[in-house]
C-alpha cells in the first residue's frame, strides 16, 4: 500500500516519532495514545491520502516525502517540550560539561575543544543515545579518522572491521556504557548505529541523524569540510578534539584549528572550550596536563 510503505516502513517511522500505538489491519488503522498525538497523525494521514486520491502521490517513497514534513514539525515540537535533565543519563561533573550539552541542545553543529578526560566524546555519545530514544533522530553515526594507520591500513591483518577496530574502540566503549552489548549489536545489525572511519563519509547525506566526529584534530581542512557538508535535514552534528594532540604527518594544518577561524560567529554553529578544570578522570590526569602545559610554555620561551 502506498500509504503504509514497503513492509510498513512508513508506519514504523510514524510510531518511532509519535507517542502512540498503531495497529494496521488491511486498509484500517487503529491509533491509541494522547488525543493531541492522534490529531497530529490524523492530519498527516489525511494530507497523504488527499494527494494519493488526486494522483499527485503514486509511490510509497512519495508518500514518505510528505510524511517527513509532518515528522520534522513533530520532532521540533517534541524537542521543545523536553528539558536538559530529560537527556542526562549520567550526572554532569563541571560547568564546562553543562555548557557543552546545552550547546548541543540548541545548535545543529557544535564543536567541543579541550584536553583528554573532560568528557567530550562520552557526553556527545550520551546525547546521541538520548536523541535516538526520544525519536528525535533515527540513526547515530560515529566517525573517527584512522590517522595512525595512514597508508599502511591495507597491510594490517584481518578484514576491514578488524583493521579499523583499534581506532574506533573508544566510541564502542561509550556506546556499551549507555546501551549495553546486546542492544548495540541489534542496532548495528539494523544500521541504526554506524561506526566508521572518516574516509567512508564521502558522498553521503545524513538526514535525521546524530553524527559525531571524534579526534577531529587529526583531520585536514579538506576532510573537515567534507564531513561538515554531510549534514542533512533534521540532523545534529558534534565535533570533538584536542588541538594539543595533533598526529597529522609533516606540517599539515589541522582541520579543527582551521575551522575555528572560518565558522566562528555563524548562527547555528557553536564552539565550546573545555579546560583542565573540566577533567573528570583520575585526579592525577589534571596534574599531568598542567605539567605538560608548563613544559610547552618553557619550550616556547627558550625558542624565543
Amino acid at each position: 500500500m502506498i500509504l503504509f510503505g514497503e513492509n510498513d516502513a512508513n508506519l514504523k517511522e510514524i510510531k518511532r516519532v509519535f507517542d502512540v500505538r498503531i495497529v494496521a489491519r488491511d486498509t484500517l488503522l487503529k491509533v491509541t495514545g494522547e488525543e493531541a498525538e492522534i490529531e497530529r497523525i490524523r492530519a498527516l494521514i489525511q494530507d497523504v491520502v488527499t494527494q494519493i486520491r488526486a494522483g499527485i502521490v503514486t509511490t510509497p517513497a512519495e508518500a514518505h516525502a510528505i510524511m517527513r514534513r509532518h515528522i520534522h514539525e513533530r520532532t521540533e515540537k517534541k524537542a521543545e517540550e523536553l528539558t536538559l535533565e530529560d537527556f542526562l543519563i549520567v550526572d554532569l561533573k563541571s560547568e564546562g560539561q553543562r555548557r557543552y550539552v546545552e550547546a548541543i541542545m540548541r545548535n545543529p553543529i557544535v564543536f567541543c575543544i579541550g584536553p583528554s578526560g573532560t568528557g567530550k566524546t562520552y557526553l556527545a555519545v550520551m546525547m546521541a543515545v538520548s536523541f535516538l530514544r526520544f525519536g528525535l533522530v533515527q540513526k547515530i553515526v560515529l566517525v573517527r579518522p584512522a590517522v595512525e594507520a595512514g597508508e599502511k591500513l591495507g597491510f594490517l591483518p584481518g578484514d576491514f572491521e578488524q583493521k579499523v577496530m583499534p581506532y574506533l574502540r573508544p566510541l564502542y566503549d561509550a556506546l556499551y556504557d549507555f546501551m549495553g552489548v546486546e542492544q548495540l549489536r541489534r542496532y548495528r545489525e539494523r544500521d541504526i548505529v554506524e561506526i566508521i572511519p572518516l574516509a567512508y563519509m564521502r558522498g553521503r547525506t545524513l538526514n535525521r541523524s546524530f553524527i559525531i566526529l571524534d579526534e577531529a584534530q587529526n583531520t585536514t581542512p579538506t576532510q573537515m569540510k567534507m564531513f561538515l557538508t554531510r549534514l542533512g535535514l533534521a540532523s545534529k552534528m558534534v565535533v570533538t578534539g584536542d588541538i594539543t594532540q595533533i598526529d597529522l604527518e609533516g606540517r599539515q594544518m589541522s582541520g579543527l584549528v582551521h575551522v575555528r577561524r572560518i565558522l566562528n560567529g555563524i548562527s547555528g554553529v557553536e564552539f565550546v572550550y573545555m579546560s583542565r578544570n573540566d577533567i573528570v578522570r583520575n585526579p592525577i590526569i589534571q596534574e599531568i596536563v598542567e605539567a605538560y602545559e608548563r613544559a610547552e610554555g618553557n619550550q616556547q620561551e627558550e625558542g624565543e
